[in-house]
């Protein structure tokens, strides 16, 4: 299995089944917060609930909230009043965005796109099937949300969510949760300042043309607009690696031809 590009978090809870589950557990509710899924303020379900919904005992999920304790991306409170809630989204400085476009190889990223426009493609088709043609839909204002953006940060969380809605208005979970997990590894990236300075406005028109796909419910041009989108995306953090000075490039260990990087 591949190492995601970005991990959200970095607490070491050991390397045990145990320890390695509840560092996955803690991956991906710090994710989920990454993401907006859950917001800053907002208690977390119960360790119970939480354990069940992972399927993890009790003790995992414990370790898991203890990782993201000591992060402060959580704190736990006591009283009737009390649980573990949100404190702080985490994110990925420009460094440790800049860290990971020179460390991920080329092979990584093409791998990483054969797998996210599988994904995003296949939850667009879905998506203009079974969305009625009167039924409202929250894509077009994530679209104009993510082109009103101001920075990274708030860029990449509008872009994530709107992809998010296609998912989910695909009605497949294992789409939906493929698709959470992709946009909490790559979408900050994405929209880094090596990145994403100069992306916004054909982002957007690419966002309202799947928009009318999906609400007109045109499977097959819903697809190859997510499709071209995805392979777009990764064009992009591809030629901003290339563009790297040569010993950071290099970094990578990447053996394939520059040309045919681009190409793909």
């Amino acid at each position: 299995m591949r190492p995601p590009i970005l991990s959200t978090t970095v607490t070491d809870v050991g390397d045990d089944t145990g320890g390695q589950q509840a560092g996955g557990i803690a991956e991906r509710i710090a994710s989920t917060i990454t993401l907006g899924m859950l917001a800053v303020g907002e208690r977390l379900p119960t360790e119970i609930e939480l354990a069940n919904q992972f399927g993890v005992a009790v003790a995992t999920l414990r370790k898991a909230l203890a990782a993201l304790r000591a992060q402060g991306i959580v704190e736990t409170r006591r009283g009737r009043s009390g649980g573990t809630f949100v404190v702080k989204a985490p994110y990925p400085s420009e460094e440790t965005l800049h860290s990971a476009l020179v460390h991920t190889s080329i092979v990584a990223l093409r791998d990483l796109a054969d797998e996210h426009v599988a994904i995003s493609s296949a939850a667009a088709r879905l998506a203009a099937a079974r969305t009625p043609a009167t039924a409202p839909t929250r894509l077009a204002e994530l679209a104009f949300r993510a082109r009103e953006a101001k920075n990274g940060q708030d860029r990449s969380l509008a872009d994530s969510r709107f992809h998010i809605e296609v998912a989910v208005l695909s009605h497949s979970q294992r789409l939906l949760t493929a698709e959470q997990r992709l946009q909490a590894e790559y979408a900050p990236l994405l929209w880094s300042e090596q990145v994403g300075a100069a992306s916004t406005q054909p982002a957007f028109s690419e966002h309202l043309a799947l928009v009318m796909a999906i609400e007109q419910g045109r499977e097959e041009k819903a697809w190859r607009i997510a499709h071209d989108h995805v392979m777009g995306n990764v064009r992009r953090i591809i030629r901003a690696k290339l563009e790297l000075p040569r010993t950071s490039a290099d970094a990578g260990g990447d053996p394939v031809n520059a040309n045919e990087r681009i190409r793909r």
